[in-house]
């Protein structure tokens, strides 16, 4: 499937820039020119391109001059650089100023191609802060960008850290009301005794201390988006007062007298199943059929394996930018352990192991050590259960050897198959849909277990 979006060829040699864009449009890809830096970086400030492949020797300015100032102004936008033998010591200064690769002059139509396929940025919808490089992701935004077009509430829901709030902004973006205000409010973390005059508002002398008139979140994204996350965890009580608002599309503040009408896109968010907490009393059902008019279950990261190594370049590039280390890497054996990780922590628990990791490099690629994968495990985890429990920043460790390593991953891997097995009451059927693993796979797993003796039967 090619990019949405174009990729960026900088080469002042009009034979060979003529060339190279049309292998890539004999490939199916978009593609815009520059025949220099200046006339490159003007592009960019103008148009999104999900690459740069471009030249070293050039005047007035060189590839690598271009390179450090698109990791300045673009940290996230990868480039290629081409250069001839002769340049191979200035391509790997390229490489430790940020560069993801360099093809040597000449080179043969596929080495190009195969390098725009490896780096390319995956679709991301017009929307920079959005990373959808897997089918599950792809549909999920495309699902997004239709409900997007209208006002109706949307219920976001799906394991933790998966990025609810990501679509939650993506939705707004894209809405007819993207130029009003987009209003979070996190209703597991604000105490009970405050959620009411928060969400609402309040009048001067309304409770003890409210000393002046406070306008609520409702009143706030007027015009705009509220995002009411983590919605099961607002106590029953004041969810009968909410699903009045909802009905009535109109706020009364605590302590006031006149209703304020509301014009505003309402999504809400649940890392919980949504249908038990209304079985077990924890959510009123009306509520939930109010919230529930469209609803998007977001896949847990292991779901969409294709998103993982997008993801973590993205995070790679962003904190090692931060950091003042734009020249990282992944090498190939750490993107295979990445892929491996079963990520119960999904995408927050990715951003913290490549957090970790631009600190824990000591050169310009990042090895499996410095993931340190082994401190995103908990020493001893539950039976797993829905919601999954939040996992804790665990103290670090002295990394194993490699081997020890590996064994370490694969024991963690087989605990956590064993526990959702058990949890699923022993239905492979079930267990592969919680673990986002086809039923094939994890009939050869239990099959090796058993062949190792940890599974019995």
């Amino acid at each position: 499937m090619a990019s949405r979006l174009p990729i960026l060829v900088v080469e002042d040699d009009l034979a060979l820039r003529e060339a190279v864009c049309d292998t890539l449009e004999l490939a199916g890809q978009a593609v815009v020119a520059a025949a220099g830096g200046e006339e490159a970086l003007q592009l960019l400030a103008r148009q999104t391109v999900s690459l740069v492949v471009s030249d070293v020797r050039m005047l007035p300015i060189d590839g690598i001059a271009l390179l450090k100032e698109i990791r300045s102004r673009f940290p996230h936008l990868p480039v290629v650089l081409m250069t001839a033998f002769a340049d191979v010591d200035r391509a790997v200064e390229a490489m430790r100023a940020g560069a993801c690769d360099f093809l040597l002059k000449p080179f043969e139509p596929k080495a190009l191609l195969d390098h725009v396929q490896r780096y390319r940025l995956p679709e991301t919808l017009d929307d920079e802060r959005v990373v959808a490089g897997d089918p599950l992701s792809r549909n999920l935004f495309g699902l997004a960008t239709r409900v997007a077009q209208s006002d109706t509430t949307v219920l976001l829901t799906g394991e933790s850290g998966v990025g609810k709030e990501v679509v939650a902004r993506f939705i707004h973006q894209h809405s007819a009301r993207r130029k009003g205000p987009f209003v979070a409010i996190n209703c597991a973390a604000i105490p009970d005794s405050l959620l009411e005059a928060t969400l609402f508002g309040h009048e001067k002398g309304a409770f003890s201390g409210a000393q002046h008139a406070q306008v609520g979140k409702f009143e706030q994204a007027q015009h705009g988006t509220l995002l009411l996350d983590e919605i099961t965890e607002m106590p029953l009580a004041l969810q009968a007062k909410l699903l009045r608002v909802l009905q009535e599309r109109e706020v009364e503040r605590v302590g006031g007298q006149k209703p304020v009408s509301l014009d505003i896109r309402v999504v809400a968010t649940s890392n919980r199943d949504m249908a038990d907490a209304v079985a077990k009393g924890l959510f009123r059902e009306d509520l939930f059929y109010r919230l529930n008019v469209f609803p998007l279950l977001i896949p847990a990261l292991r779901q969409r394996v294709q998103d993982i190594i997008p993801l973590a370049r993205h995070f790679l590039a962003e904190h090692g930018g931060r950091a003042g280390r734009p020249g990282l890497r992944l090498a190939a054996a750490a993107e295979e352990a990445l892929q491996h990780h079963t990520w119960p922590g999904n995408i927050r628990e990715l951003e913290n192991v490549m957090q970790r990791a631009v600190i824990l490099a000591t050169g310009d690629v990042v090895d499996v050590d410095s993931l340190h994968l082994s401190a995103a495990v908990p020493a001893a985890r539950p039976a797993a259960q829905w919601p999954p429990a939040a996992v804790p920043e665990p103290a670090f460790a002295v990394p194993p050897p490699e081997a020890q390593k590996t064994d370490k991953l694969r024991e963690v891997e087989r605990e956590h198959i064993l526990e959702t097995l058990a949890a699923a009451g022993g239905s492979r059927k079930l267990a592969g849909e919680r673990l986002g693993m086809p039923e094939r796979t994890l009939r050869h797993k239990l099959r090796q277990y058993r062949l190792e003796g940890f599974l019995k039967g």
